[in-house]
């Protein structure tokens, strides 16, 4: 069955109803259906099928608009954020390469080891630390300040010399270079209606995860030629990012103007019952994921693979990001969120239980997409949920201490380290 296009003087529109599908008449020939015949359960795809059973019957009646509707629909400053975040996590040299750095310059490997959990220390004070700034002074504000103290933290890092110093340094480039991130997801809640938030989350860590995809491969190459010059694009592409948020971004956002005062204290989070069960839900969840770097490896290898086949399965997760996970948004933004989050978080158990029982590349392979589509499923919408039910004058302390608090506790802890994919 088509749509119908009505046309009158010479303008045409489409019926559109949710109960109903049309045919497409051609200007001038055929008639219109009066009456046409509603959707059957046989009329309905796989796909509205198996959402009508799971998540209700209102799923399928909601008319939604299309992912490239959504995406033309955000706002310019949306798409200056996007820009500005793939450009800096592209240039994001330093991190993959902190601990090879290290040992270059003489260190042995538990010294390396400081300085990365140094800076996964600075990182987890940047969750909260960023989210109070962005509340207090602007999400514009605290990127900027982010960036260029980002900027010099990475080129007086590459100076440091002797252990103090650079564990020191390397804790100071994580606290600075972490600090913008709770502003941008605070500043895409409050440009982006709530009806678009997963569209937008789901189109900013696409950004994040090109320019992680890419970064490591172009770092490799100048690594061998200079580290000083990792540093240098680190601080450059820093600048940049900078420079945008101040030319571009909005200053001040209408949220900080009409929150009720007495919800500004970090105190009002702690009495959120509801926000601290997510957020002990995905800690939960990510003690899971984070097996995709520890035990997953350890299981590569105790099944006879070489260790070039676990660099594969962390590509294929990759790109099953990359591909699906913005396309994917057109169904779950028009479903209900916490059955989506739990339907995500699911398959992202499912497939990691599943990781210990395989043993070849072809199904340790098929769990690797059963935990990607988990992943792809509630990562856009949970972020769009805690932004939504978040006070918007705490929006930044929210958003940091749910995304990137359980993302660089993964950083800090001996064994686990920086995730492939971003979490954010």
């Amino acid at each position: 069955m088509f749509r119908v296009l009505e046309v009158s003087v010479g303008r045409s529109w489409c019926r559109s109803s949710p109960l109903f599908r049309f045919r497409t008449v051609p200007l001038g020939l055929g008639r219109q259906r009066p009456h046409p015949r509603p959707i059957t359960e046989e009329h309905r795809s796989v796909w509205q099928r198996f959402a009508h059973r799971l998540f209700g019957a209102h799923t399928i009646a909601a008319q939604s608009p299309t992912l490239r509707h959504n995406l033309r629909s955000l706002p310019a400053s949306a798409w200056v954020l996007f820009g500005g975040t793939f450009v800096n996590r592209f240039g994001g040299f330093v991190v993959p390469f902190l601990i090879l750095y290290v040992v270059h310059e003489g260190y042995s490997a538990s010294v390396a080891g400081i300085a990365a959990s140094a800076y996964g220390v600075g990182s987890i004070g940047a969750s909260f630390g960023g989210g109070v700034m962005a509340d207090r002074l602007g999400r514009q504000v605290t990127i900027a300040t982010s960036m260029f103290a980002s900027a010099a933290a990475m080129l007086a890092l590459s100076q440091a010399r002797g252990i103090v110093w650079l564990a020191l340094l390397a804790g100071v480039a994580g606290l600075t270079s972490e600090l913008y991130r709770p502003a941008s997801s605070a500043l895409l809640a409050d440009l982006v209606p709530p009806n678009q938030r997963v569209t937008a989350y789901a189109s900013y860590r696409l950004a994040v995860n090109l320019g992680y995809a890419a970064g490591p491969a172009t770092a490799g190459f100048l690594a061998d030629r200079s580290f000083f010059l990792l540093f240098l694009i680190d601080a450059l592409t820093s600048l940049v990012f900078g420079v945008l948020a101040i030319i571009a971004l909005p200053r001040r956002s209408a949220s900080l103007h009409h929150a009720p005062e007495g919800q500004e204290r970090v105190g009002a989070i702690l009495r959120d019952k509801p926000f601290l069960l997510v957020l002990c839900a995905y800690l939960l969840a990510y003690f899971v994921y984070f097996q995709n770097i520890s035990t997953v490896p350890l299981n590569v290898r105790a099944s006879g693979l070489p260790i070039a086949d676990y660099g594969l399965l962390l590509s294929l997760n990759g790109l099953v990001v990359i591909l699906f996970e913005l396309p994917i948004t057109s169904l779950t933004q028009r479903l209900p969120a916490r059955p989506v989050i739990a339907f995500g978080l699911f398959l992202l158990g499912t497939g990691f239980a599943l990781t210990g029982a395989f043993h070849t590349l072809t199904l340790l392979a098929l769990t690797v997409l059963i935990w990607s589509a988990g992943e792809i499923i509630h990562s856009p919408v949970a972020q769009a949920y805690v932004a939504s039910f978040a006070p918007p004058r705490l929006r930044g302390r929210y958003l940091g201490v749910f995304w990137h608090d359980l993302r660089d506790w993964g950083d800090a802890c001996p064994g686990s380290g920086d995730p492939p994919i971003c979490l954010e």
